[in-house]
Formats: structure tokens, C-alpha cells, sequence
């Protein structure tokens, strides 16, 4: 009977304890509820909310998956083959992300050798299209600015890229003599943007000559790559960033071979105003929206 009535007498408190433990979950559950409902509403109805998550998703899914591949290509070391692996992650998000690709002229990549590729440079979006078309054994030429980055540094040197100290360096007549040994070495293809910065606006920042160096010293092909302009669905100033449409268009090579070093404004002016001619074509419609 006592073993009965201590029993009875924990009881409430028992049942105190469950309801308190049920009440908890049900507020957090309501709280998340509300906090998802909540940027669903912002997404959806807020041009400033929807350009900052999609900024940061891009930014987080380069972060994340580099995380999660680093094991993967660390076991390979220092190798370009790990582009493979970091192509294949990087893939599934303009899918993600809304953003459809064409492509023309495609097959002025497929040079057998290495060779230099030059892109116009507008945001982030870019390494969406670059992934896509990027032919195999192709690193890029970067700064140390990505050790910003992290994770994304540390994948990206295991997969060949070239890293300098800063923009004059990748300007550098002497070290990209350095890079075209080793390009020409060990057959690469090279991508560099050669505006030097990330450029918003409807028309090309004057290009330097570091690519250019870069191919007349290794007497290798320029092959000109320009991406449509990307304000109809991404613009910075006005902090707009919707699912979209890129149009990417591979001009003909241009050969360097024969060329020397005092060649190389000339060789730079020529190419920058075809590819600022092809930009004006395939980007034709868009207008200014501030």
C-alpha cells in the first residue's frame, strides 16, 4: 500500500514534466513553422531579401561542397584530374539556382594542346557557365584573394589552379613566362579573366596583358569567350537576382605563334574588341534597369 501511494504521489509530478517537454516541442516546432513560412513570404515578395539568400546559397554551395569533397581530393594530391570532381559538384547548381545556358561555338575548344582562355568577368554567375563549357585539363589563374575562401582555396590548389600574390603579378611578363612552362609542360589549358575585377556594367573594362604574355610566351591559341550581359536577372545596384538566361559564345582561336612580347597590346586591343563586339550581339535587348 505505502509502495502504491509514493507511486501515485510522483505521479503529477511526472505528468508536469511531460506536458512541460510536449509544450517545448510544440513551440519550437510552431517557431520554425513560423521562421520558414516567414522567408518564404521575404523570397517571394522582397527583391533585397531574394538577393542576398541567392547570393549567399551560391557563395554557401561552393563553401559546403568544397568542404565535403576536400577528403576525396586530398587522397590525389596536387592534380588536375581533381577538376572533374569539382565540375561535378558545382554542376547541379544553375539548376538550383534557375539559370539557363546556351552555348555557341563550342567546338572552337576542341584544340588538341593547351591554349589560353579569356572570359569578360560580371559576378560569380560566371564560374556557372565556365564550369559547363570548361574542357578537360583546365585550371585557372587566380590571386590569393580566394584564400578568402577557405575550403575553396585548399580544392581549388589540389586541382592545379595557379595562384599569385596579387593582380600585378598575374601582369607579369616574367611570371607568366614561369606559367607558360609549366602550361606547355604538362598540356593545360588556361582560364583567366583578363578585366581583372568582377565588372556590373553593359560594356568591358580595358583588358590587361597577362593572358596575353601567357600565350605569346608559350606560342599557343587565344580563344575568346564572352557571356551575355546578366542584368535582365542580376544586378548589384539595384540587388536583383532572379532565375535567368546566359548566352556564352566561344570565338575562333587566335593564333600567337610567331608573335613576341612587344605584339601583345596590339594582340590584347584586338581581341577585346572582338569579344566587346560579340558581347553587344548576343546581349542585344537588354537595357539598363535601376
Amino acid at each position: 500500500v505505502k509502495f502504491l501511494q509514493r507511486r501515485a504521489a510522483h505521479r503529477p509530478a511526472q505528468w508536469c514534466f511531460s506536458l512541460g517537454a510536449t509544450m517545448a516541442l510544440s513551440l519550437a516546432l510552431t517557431n520554425f513553422i513560423l521562421f520558414f513560412v516567414g522567408v518564404l513570404l521575404l523570397y517571394h515578395f522582397s527583391n533585397t531579401f531574394r538577393y542576398y539568400f541567392r547570393v549567399c546559397f551560391l557563395i554557401g554551395w561552393m563553401l559546403g561542397m568544397s568542404f565535403l569533397v576536400l577528403p576525396v581530393v586530398s587522397l590525389r594530391g596536387r592534380n588536375v584530374a581533381n577538376m572533374r570532381i569539382l565540375r561535378f559538384v558545382m554542376l547541379p547548381l544553375k539548376h538550383i539556382l534557375g539559370i539557363k545556358i546556351s552555348v555557341q561555338g563550342a567546338t572552337n575548344l576542341n584544340l588538341p594542346g593547351p591554349y589560353v582562355m579569356v572570359a569578360n568577368h560580371q559576378s560569380n554567375v560566371d564560374y556557372l557557365g565556365m564550369i559547363q563549357i570548361l574542357p578537360r585539363r583546365s585550371i585557372l589563374i587566380v590571386t590569393k584573394e580566394i584564400f578568402y575562401m577557405l575550403t575553396v582555396a585548399v580544392v581549388c590548389w589540389l586541382s592545379g589552379f595557379i595562384i599569385v600574390d596579387d593582380k600585378k603579378a598575374a601582369d607579369d611578363p616574367d611570371i607568366m613566362a614561369v606559367i607558360a612552362d609549366i602550361m606547355v609542360r604538362d598540356n593545360l589549358r588556361i582560364w583567366a579573366f583578363p578585366e581583372g575585377t568582377k565588372n556590373y556594367y553593359t560594356t568591358m573594362l580595358p583588358f590587361q596583358h597577362g593572358a596575353f604574355h601567357l600565350a605569346v610566351k608559350a606560342q599557343v591559341p587565344v580563344i575568346p569567350v564572352v557571356m551575355s550581359s546578366y542584368r535582365p536577372f542580376f544586378n548589384k545596384k539595384i540587388q536583383r537576382f532572379t532565375p535567368g538566361e546566359v548566352t556564352i559564345r566561344i570565338l575562333s582561336p587566335v593564333k600567337t605563334k610567331g608573335l613576341v612580347s612587344a605584339d601583345v597590346p596590339e594582340l590584347t586591343d584586338c581581341v577585346r574588341e572582338a569579344m566587346l563586339s560579340s558581347f553587344h550581339e548576343i546581349s542585344e535587348g537588354t537595357r539598363e534597369q535601376e
